[in-house]
């Protein structure tokens, strides 16, 4: 898939780039599978900012998305390559021989007309398939990955995202996942075989404010810039620094500060992820 740029008619679009979009074949066809979500716009129940510079954006529909790939047993057809513009790769529209049509993902590499199944093992180790983890073969490439049996994928969904298998230990299998994290799993639990498609979207270039916005982005305003009162780095005559560590405008520290929550499936973590 190639990006796309423009002529630099306007200052904006001088810079900006986007994907081709020559890999969509079909616009959404299927009304159960589209949703209208509620759009908070980073506010809690009280009406509340909760979660700072966002906003609507543009209006768009929610894809029901098969994370489960539950329907063992039965072949499909991708019948669609669609947009989502709740997610940065492409999803398919899979046919069923029994009239079911659902959502998933695409991996790199999947086209229309290509057959896919679910089952719990022994399929073609091919993209698309879903089988559970104790039944694919070690080096494989993964992803749309559950964390516990029947909960639906969790890990390496985004674009050119996959999790690589490397190596088993009794009902656990070791994964390498996409941040270099090595995490145990269950053997039990599901997994697609390849790796998301459009990958090129790392590089894409904004190139103007109005797209963040579409987007439901909104400015952010520099602490440095802001009265004392407002934020600890505010303050001072001048273009200056703060004097301080980097904080948030409540004085948690910004650079190297441990801010993961302890869970339960921290037991299941071999090592964590590699540091830049």
């Amino acid at each position: 898939m190639a990006m796309k740029s423009y002529r630099p008619i306007t200052p904006a679009r001088r810079w900006m780039t986007n994907l081709d979009s020559k890999d969509i074949t079909s616009k959404p066809t299927v009304r159960a599978l589209l949703k209208n979500l509620p759009r908070s716009a980073g506010r809690n129940s009280n009406g509340r900012i909760t979660s700072r510079h966002r906003e609507a954006g543009a209006k768009k529909l929610y894809r029901i998305i098969d994370f489960k790939r539950n329907k063992f047993n039965v072949e499909g057809t991708v019948a669609t390559i669609e947009y989502d513009p709740y997610r940065n790769c492409r999803i398919c529209l899979v046919k069923y021989t029994d009239g079911d049509r659902r959502y998933v993902l695409q991996p790199k590499g999947l086209t229309v007309g290509t057959k896919i199944m679910s089952a719990e093992s022994g399929l073609d180790i091919k993209t698309g398939n879903a089988m559970k983890l104790k039944a694919i073969p070690i080096g494989t490439l993964v992803h749309n990955i559950e964390m516990s049996p029947g909960h639906g994928g969790q890990m390496a969904r985004s674009a050119g995202a996959y999790a690589q298998i490397m190596g088993r230990d009794g009902k656990y299998v070791s994964l390498r996942l996409p941040s270099g994290e090595m995490r145990y799993v269950l053997g039990e639990c599901l997994a697609t075989i390849g790796t998301i498609g459009n990958e090129e979207i790392a590089n894409e270039v904004v190139g103007k404010a109005g797209r963040s916005r579409h987007r439901g982005i909104r400015p952010q305003t520099r602490g440095s810039a802001m009265n004392p009162i407002d934020h600890p780095h505010g303050g001072g005559e001048g273009k200056t620094n703060s004097g301080r560590h980097p904080v948030s405008p409540w004085g948690t520290p910004a650079k190297g500060f441990k801010t993961r929550r302890k869970q339960a499936s921290d037991k299941l973590i071999i090592s964590r992820k590699k540091k830049k």
